[in-house]
């Protein structure tokens, strides 16, 4: 006989099994929570788009290493989205005339990267992507980092856990500016920038040179990486602080001259969290974006956000012991069958829980009390009723506590009372 071959999933996705899907749900609504609280709309966009929208918008890496490209059967060239940002600027720039401004957008779905898949990376995740459009006003970027500090307070990270690395592009450029480097090279500057902690010191220094930077420059650029109070220059970091204060969530927010963003689009201040010891990857990553409407055939709009994705977070919560205990089964109580003969009082009491608000599974088939009592406390259900010859004389049934065992007898409505607490 053929021996058979098990088929398995496609490398760097994920199979959401119910435990898996119950922490899915959970961060879902931890996302939508914060992003409601402060007045965001949810919206969405098409999985597939077409390759030139991240093209001149995301960087050469992004599509031409990262990206899902296929064609369709017209030919056209398309992608599996990598990212939102772009979608959203289409999107944007298609009403632009008809929004009400300032927009406070956010999202939550799938996106695909061809990357090799590692502990807290796969080519399949699940990201938030929250954006404000309309303000020019560094309080607009203050309010989007510190959504993203609140988040991270409410999930259960402290700013002892986790911090937001801050920095601003313009400060940047302007300081660049100053130690005399070309601003035709500005892009691969920011890129060499933003690998520095990436790469060994050698190759790194190595990389500067062949981007045309002298001794004195590469010193001079270092001295600038190191600085701890460079935000102090600059008004719009100032505010952001300011903000981040006012909001209670300073505690989060560090300075740092090292953060620019690999993505080209970004054009003020940008920001990335990580774990204090950066023993992890980013948690979230983001910026100021004031250009990106414009350059997908709208009108310039300014524009900040960021988004974060499920992996890191979910690798965090776990090290630091913060993972919520959250159950896999939505059913708070499991109606047991004593007998065939018990099946339609059985399924009557059932469905009075369920028209009460009462998630409530019922067995189908007469087995064992011990197994049905088994099942539901494997499953996670934390009550069993129990409905045999002498509580359906009697008008009763019994609720059975799993964690405890305890017993109580009542009945059925007072059972559905104690059931919706």
């Amino acid at each position: 006989m053929a021996t058979k071959t098990m088929i398995q999933a496609v490398k760097g996705t994920r199979d959401f099994y119910p435990e898996a899907m119950a922490f899915r749900s959970w961060l879902y609504g931890q996302v939508r929570s914060i992003s409601e609280r402060f007045g965001y709309q949810e919206w969405e966009a098409p999985m597939l788009e077409r390759q030139e929208l991240y093209a001149a918008k995301s960087g050469d890496e992004l599509v031409k290493e990262q990206a899902f490209v296929l064609k369709d059967r017209g030919g056209d060239e398309l992608a599996l989205r990598p990212e939102l940002t772009p979608s959203l600027a289409r999107m944007i720039a298609q009403h632009q005339g008809s929004l009400n401004l300032p927009v406070r957008w956010f999202s939550y779905g799938p996106f695909w990267r061809y990357e090799r898949p590692q502990r807290g990376r796969t080519r399949e995740f699940f990201q938030w992507n929250i954006d404000l459009l309309g303000s020019d006003n560094p309080n607009a970027d203050g309010e989007i980092i510190s959504i993203a500090a609140m988040f991270l307070r409410n999930v259960g990270l402290s700013a002892d856990d986790v911090a937001i690395h801050v920095n601003s592009r313009q400060l940047m450029d302007q300081k660049l500016t100053e130690i005399g480097m070309a601003a035709d090279r500005r892009l691969d500057l920011f890129r060499l920038i933003d690998h520095r902690d990436k790469m060994q010191p050698a190759a790194w220094d190595a990389w500067a040179v062949e981007l045309g930077l002298s001794a004195g420059q590469l010193a001079s650029l270092k001295t600038l990486l190191d600085s701890a109070e460079l935000w102090r220059e600059s008004d719009e970091l100032c505010q952001v602080f300011a903000v981040a204060e006012a909001f209670g969530v300073a505690d989060y927010l560090l300075y740092d001259a090292g953060v620019v963003r690999g993505l080209d689009y970004y054009t003020g201040p940008v920001f990335e969290g990580y774990d204090r010891a950066r023993q992890f990857r980013a948690i979230l990553g983001g910026g100021r974006y004031d250009n990106l409407v414009a350059a997908v055939g709208g009108e310039r709009i300014a524009a900040t956000g960021f988004a974060m994705g499920d992996l890191v977070i979910e690798v965090l919560l776990d090290h630091f012991g913060k993972r919520p205990n959250l159950p896999a089964s939505p059913s708070r109580v499991l109606v047991t069958l004593f007998g065939q003969e018990f099946f339609t009082p059985t399924l009557a009491l059932a469905a009075r829980l369920r028209e009460s608000g009462v998630n409530a599974e019922q067995v189908l088939e007469p087995e064992k009390l011990g197994k049905q009592i088994r099942y539901a406390d494997r499953k996670g259900v934390p009550y069993a009723l129990i409905l045999g010859p002498d509580e359906l004389a009697a008008g009763q049934v019994v609720i059975k506590t799993l964690a405890t065992g305890e017993q109580v007898t009542c009945s059925e409505e007072e059972a559905i009372e104690w059931l919706k607490e």
